[in-house]
């Protein structure tokens, strides 16, 4: 038997009608085994080794798929791409007439023991971590003093597939103007679901679908927005939330464009109805214990989760009940009118948030952003990163994940800190939590 075409896999694949498309699979794969277009996230079996990166931060499961296939009859990202649902697992009689014998709920060869490695695979498999990866330092696991995160009520293989929440808040929180040729536009959106169920904490994010098809007739999928709110609500006591949306007009290009999912919930009037599926995340969550600190990294829509943790320390603070650690925020945009919420961070007082912005585009100044204030402060983070009290939240737009960790390598290497170890601790200990896009 010709072992070049009878080595059986257990193919990785994204189940379509689960996936949010947050883009985490993508983001924090070592080899580059992960793709998408404008519908799905796929896997590349010709890439994939296995190394199970991607399967603890993905916030609905829909990455934990497998499949058994003989190597070169494994589906191909192109057949991936038109999926609206995953394949069955093919039947044991169809996968004897290849020569594969499954016993025991093992898929084997008839005519061998084992399936030979495929040359590559050992390579990649050692060669994952040898450049620096910032994504490998981002905690899977919250903090241990986290509270119980509900995830996964409303969806597709939930037994309600969506919840349906009422607006009843929209309001801009960027100022009017043109900023590099166009005009930023935030809104801050409140959603009510009334007597249902929607338990949420600061860190986690829901899925909205917005309504109509797309350009193949297809129901749009859902898209995925951080909470904004803490987790007693928008309002304390009532059963709502908050997000912080950018209506996109263009894309990474600067190429014109209308976002469906951010123009649909920027358009929305009070009164309207939204069907929500969620909530997501178990990881990206503040501590709960006293004195713990947190350091918040973000850029523009990326402050949404950094809102909700520090309204619910503040609403914590002014109970008297609970006697919280340091807040530190690092807050970039390119101009200050660009930076959503500026009025009401102002208003914070200073001796319970230490808040540092960074503008990389204010007309006569030079170009600064989050991890060049970072490395400002060094002398204030470093005590921080040798503390197992505190944690750090970075979220924004992937382009800023690497300086961020690379700032916090300086810091620590500065401070005479060995960042590996460091590093690990950091991961290992739920401290360090990466949320870019």
């Amino acid at each position: 038997m010709d072992m070049s075409t009878t080595i059986v896999i257990q193919q990785h694949l994204i189940d379509p009608e689960i996936c949010i498309r947050c883009n985490t699979c993508e983001a924090i794969c070592p080899v580059g085994a992960i793709t998408h277009d404008s519908r799905n996230y796929v896997v590349d079996a010709e890439k994939c080794n296995l190394c199970m990166h991607c399967v603890p931060p993905c916030p609905t499961g829909s990455i934990d798929n497998w499949r058994t296939m003989l190597r070169v009859k494994a589906y191909t990202p192109d057949e991936q791409l038109l999926w609206d649902e995953l394949p069955a697992e093919l039947p044991a009689e169809q996968l004897a007439e290849n020569g594969v014998v499954v016993a025991a709920g093992e898929a084997v060869l008839a005519e061998t023991e084992t399936a030979a490695e495929t040359p590559g695979d050992a390579l990649r498999a050692e060669a994952s971590f040898n450049s620096f990866n910032s994504a490998q330092y981002g905690a899977t696991l919250p903090p241990w003093s986290a509270a119980h995160a509900y995830t996964n009520l409303y969806g597709p293989k939930a037994a309600e597939k969506t919840i349906t929440a009422t607006v009843s808040g929209n309001v801009r929180v960027t100022e009017v103007g043109q900023t590099a040729g166009s005009d930023y536009d935030t809104h801050h959106i409140v959603l009510d679901f009334g007597s249902l169920p929607f338990p949420v904490l600061e860190g986690q994010s829901i899925g909205i679908i917005p309504p109509g098809l797309d350009a193949k007739a297809k129901a749009h999928h859902a898209r995925q927005y951080s909470i904004a709110s803490p987790r007693n609500g928008e309002r304390p006591g009532y059963n709502n939330l908050s997000l912080t949306i950018k209506r996109v007009l263009e894309d990474h290009q600067g190429q014109p464009v209308r976002g469906v999912g951010s123009n649909y919930m920027c358009d929305l009037q009070v009164g309207d109805k939204v069907q929500v599926i969620g909530p997501f995340g178990a990881s990206f969550l503040i501590p709960n214990h006293p004195r713990s600190n947190i350091v918040m990294i973000c850029t523009g829509t990326g402050s949404a989760p950094m809102r909700g943790m520090t309204e619910w320390r503040r609403r914590l603070r002014a109970s008297g009940k609970f006697e919280g650690g340091k807040l530190m925020l690092f807050f970039g945009a390119r101009t200050q009118e660009e930076l959503p919420y500026f009025g009401p961070l102002q208003n914070l007082p200073k001796d319970f948030i230490d808040i540092n912005f960074a503008f990389s585009r204010t007309p006569g100044q030079p170009k600064r952003y989050v991890q060049d204030v970072m490395r400002e402060r060094a002398a204030d983070l470093a005590p921080l990163l040798n503390d197992a009290n505190t944690c750090f939240y970075v979220c924004g737009l992937k382009s800023m994940e690497e300086g961020v960790v690379l700032a916090l390598r300086d810091v620590a290497t500065q401070a005479g800190l060995d960042w590996d170890t460091v590093g690990a601790s950091l991961k290992q200990q739920g401290r360090l939590h990466l949320e870019t896009y």
